[in-house]
């Protein structure tokens, strides 16, 4: 019998053979879990809306499966990020117009987690209405990073990779528009995946053809967060268009020689952003260890012209239509950056739309050309280590003045309109705290993107979990 301190070390797949084959049940599982959670996320305040009943009565029921019925997953406690619907537990969006709801049905991509055999106990922590890359609100208040309590854990989804990173969950859901998956999972030192869009099909979206927004899986490893991707991936009458990728190779990614691997190193994105020293000096390392390893590494980035308006333009005008008619009518409950980037949507035209949607096209077509002669891009995930958990966002990266809050975070969000898939991997370390490094594939080539980065993780052997620093050992109980 595993020891409870252990159980929630194990992977996501092994912590699900345990449980299919009986060694473990899922009610043992979520209370090795949810013991964790109870002894640090008083200081950490990754995981929100915890219902440790709603979740036992939940695992009762999964052990209730028979074994030939047993999902990947099954067994395996999480949160699910709030910003998505799981039935019976609050989504609020880290806004207080919302503060009060309770969900009736799960997202589709939820209701595939639930299907795998997966058990919920709460929900993850992100900044208001999903926007930025530092997860506080005026609902929940702020997610610390396991690392360093007094620094970021990133955002939007930095109460996942938070609690990923303190072992609350092996894998999580997230989501991702700027960077909302790569960015935490960066400052947490965990992988976080953004898959080509559609291929985790937006369902439960407005805009089904949405070329930014994108739900993905996280996880302590790259072999987890395939496993988590290949539940959530498959088609829908939903989304016609979803492409169906390849679950056996997601689920045993093959090994993967480096020996000749064709790698672009993209350290400022040809010279679109600063990035400060100590996360170059990181990069910079894996660069070399690539090539040690029989890589073929050059400077070179995708074509990334018009994709800084694009993105802005397609943000803008998204924000204002979810947002715009409740920012009338409680303007007191938005904080100043999101309300900004309403207002931004207000001025922009259907004509604008049209033209970012045009530009999208080329950078689409642009990259898929890129790729055919390079197999993988390696660039920055964010431009700065994490930064002190009291500041808004970074205004300032390397003595350079950012613009607003998005600018600190181009590193990320430049990629976006390409359509591309893109992964965050644990690198390194500046001190003790993580650096991550984006590597980029071409569109629908999500499950090599994968197995390349396992090859990369395993040459670089980053230690997947954040330590037990003694203030979080003795943190209070939720």
């Amino acid at each position: 019998m595993v020891e409870s301190r252990e159980v929630v070390t194990l992977s996501a797949g092994e912590q699900a053979r345990l449980a299919r084959d009986g060694e473990l049940t899922a009610t043992e599982l979520l209370e090795a879990h949810l013991a964790e959670v109870s002894r640090r996320n008083g200081v950490l305040n990754a995981v929100v809306a915890l219902d440790e009943s709603l979740a036992y009565e939940h695992a009762r029921r999964v052990d209730a499966v028979p074994r030939e019925e047993r999902g990947v997953l099954h067994g395996v406690p999480t949160a699910i990020k709030d910003f998505g619907h799981v039935a019976g537990f609050p989504n609020t969006l880290g806004h207080r117009h919302f503060a009060g709801s309770v969900s009736r049905h799960d997202d589709l991509h939820v209701a595939r987690m639930r299907a795998a055999g997966m058990v919920f106990y709460g929900k993850t922590n992100i900044p208001e209405l999903a926007a930025g890359s530092h997860s506080v609100n005026k609902v929940y208040g702020t997610t610390r990073n396991p690392h360093d309590p007094s620094r970021s854990a990133g955002g939007s989804s930095g109460g996942a990779a938070a609690a990923i990173a303190a072992r609350f969950t092996a894998v999580a859901d997230g989501s991702d528009m700027g960077g909302s998956l790569r960015n935490p999972a960066a400052f947490c030192g965990v992988v976080g995946m953004r898959p080509t869009p559609g291929v985790v099909p937006g369902a439960d979206s407005p805009n089904v053809f949405d070329p930014l927004a994108t739900a993905g899986p996280m996880g302590r490893t790259v072999a987890d967060a395939a496993l988590l991707l290949s539940v959530m991936n498959g088609q829908t009458i939903d989304a016609p268009s979803t492409p169906e990728l390849d679950r056996p190779r997601l689920r045993a990614l093959r090994e993967r020689d480096l020996s000749g691997v064709r790698i672009a190193y993209a350290p400022d994105l040809g010279g679109r952003v600063v990035v400060e020293p100590a996360v170059r000096a990181v990069l910079d390392d894996v660069a070399l260890a690539l090539q040690s390893a029989g890589a073929a590494v050059q400077d070179g980035c995708p074509d990334l012209t018009g994709s800084d308006e694009a993105f802005r333009t397609l943000r803008a005008a998204a924000f204002q239509a979810s947002w715009g008619p409740l920012l009338e009518v409680e303007p007191e409950n938005f904080n100043d950056f999101v309300t900004g980037n309403i207002r931004e949507g207000e001025d922009v035209t259907g004509a604008d739309v049209m033209r970012a949607y045009a530009e999208v096209t080329r950078l689409t077509r642009s990259a898929a050309h890129y790729f055919g002669e390079v197999d993988l891009v390696l660039a920055p995930v964010t431009q700065v280590l994490p930064f002190p958990v009291e500041w808004d966002w970074p205004h300032d990266v390397a003595g350079t003045a950012m613009n607003d809050y998005l600018d600190w975070m181009r590193a990320a969000w430049l990629f976006t309109p390409l359509g591309v898939p893109a992964l965050s991997l644990p690198a390194g370390y500046s001190g003790h705290l993580p650096v991550g490094a984006q590597l980029l594939a071409g569109p629908r080539r999500d499950v090599e993107l994968l197995e390349l980065a396992q090859a990369v993780e395993s040459l670089l052997g980053v230690p997947a979990t954040a330590p037990v620093p003694s203030a979080l050992a003795s943190s209070p109980s939720l």
